[in-house]
């Protein structure tokens, strides 16, 4: 059928139904009532009830209507409507923006279609990926096609991506367990405090940065922290006792060594915390002495899980404390140590935190 309606269009190159296709740039006023057609009916009664995520554009790229898997996906938000293709993504290409997708499709090469990739993402929502593929409609008027808009295909590759890069890294983060085996289920349970206290910042509303995107990434990439003591020595790693002055120099490279793996990480935030969890508020910490807001909020959010959950662990060199100890310690940090406003709701979450350790404590030897 595509095969056909091309056929008759051909020429394509520099042709009257070329021609046409300058409504993208020099549209008239948006006209929902566009949707009434014969022509758009059809396509609606056939992708309303479709699993694939679906637009109908005008001849200008604004959306006339939307599916509800498009809603489903990409999100519920009814302003979309008359609005153009891309102000609903955060990108519909890198290569070019609205500028390709014009020239796309009224070249002949492309076949009048556009194929591309776009990403969209909200406070409240995951960012979403999907592949685009634009192609224009035709209505045949008695015998003679005329273009009257476009339709926009998405195929949402989004689980699948993260899931091939997020198994590359838990597949370094194994080879770093190998290296350091006196941390038990230490990094599950620094994942999970660093997204409980994520998501009371998000509730409160306080942290403009704090979204869907950033709770589920700090989940993943907490327990990243300290992957770069693969490149530790195992002699330093695993030493009984405490390390001497020239040992800890080498141990503490181990930030610099997991920001230089995480950096291929697509997200700031893998960096963030590998370099920063061990920088002080106060401007004493490792492993350039930064201080308050200018340690990144992900790594000042970890410090704290990372250093509560080593208070409670038994180490070759230590006891482990109590939760209430634990929590003192903590608190007797904030200011120091510790941002004193993330030291408030670590406290306003102690219980849960405690629920945390008891739930994934490890087996006794």
């Amino acid at each position: 059928m595509e095969e056909e309606l091309f056929a008759e269009l051909e020429p394509l190159e520099e042709t009257e139904e070329l021609e046409t296709l300058d409504a993208i740039s020099d549209a008239p006023p948006f006209d929902i009532r566009q949707v009434e057609t014969p022509c758009m009916q059809r396509i609606i009664v056939t992708m309303s009830r479709s699993t694939i995520p679906f637009l109908i554009l005008d001849s200008s790229l604004r959306i006339l209507w939307k599916n509800d898997s498009f809603t489903e996906i990409f999100g519920s938000d009814d302003n979309i409507v008359g609005s153009f293709i891309g102000e609903p993504f955060d990108e519909i290409s890198k290569d070019g923006g609205h500028e390709s997708v014009v020239s796309a499709l009224k070249s002949a090469e492309t076949g009048l279609s556009y194929r591309g990739r776009v990403q969209s993402s909200s406070r409240r929502r995951l960012t979403r990926q999907a592949n685009i593929l634009i192609s224009p409609i035709f209505s045949d008027l008695e015998g003679h096609y005329n273009h009257c808009g476009y339709t926009a295909y998405f195929d949402d590759v989004t689980e699948e991506n993260k899931s091939i890069l997020r198994s590359t890294f838990m597949s370094l983060l194994h080879a770093s367990q190998l290296k350091d085996n006196d941390t038990g289920k230490h990094i599950k349970r620094v994942g999970e405090y660093s997204r409980l206290m994520a998501k009371s910042l998000y509730e409160r509303g306080e942290y403009p940065e704090v979204d869907a995107e950033f709770i589920d990434n700090i989940t993943f990439l907490a327990p990243m922290h300290d992957v770069g003591k693969i490149g530790t020595p195992d002699d330093i790693l695993n030493k009984e006792g405490p390390l001497e002055s020239w040992e800890w120099e080498i141990m503490r490279e181990h930030t610099i060594n997991g920001a230089y793996i995480m950096a291929t990480y697509p997200h700031p935030m893998a960096k963030q915390i590998a370099l920063t969890h061990h920088e002080r508020w106060d401007g004493s910490g490792y492993p350039y002495r930064i201080s308050e807001d200018m340690i990144p909020l992900a790594g000042r959010i970890v410090a704290i899980a990372d250093v509560y959950d080593a208070l409670r662990m038994k180490r070759s060199y230590k006891e482990p404390f109590p939760h209430e100890n634990a929590m003192e310690i903590i608190s007797e940090s904030s200011g120091t140590q510790f941002d004193p406003a993330l030291i408030e709701y670590f406290i306003s979450i102690s219980g849960t935190i405690q629920e945390v350790f008891e739930l994934l404590k490890d087996e006794p030897d």
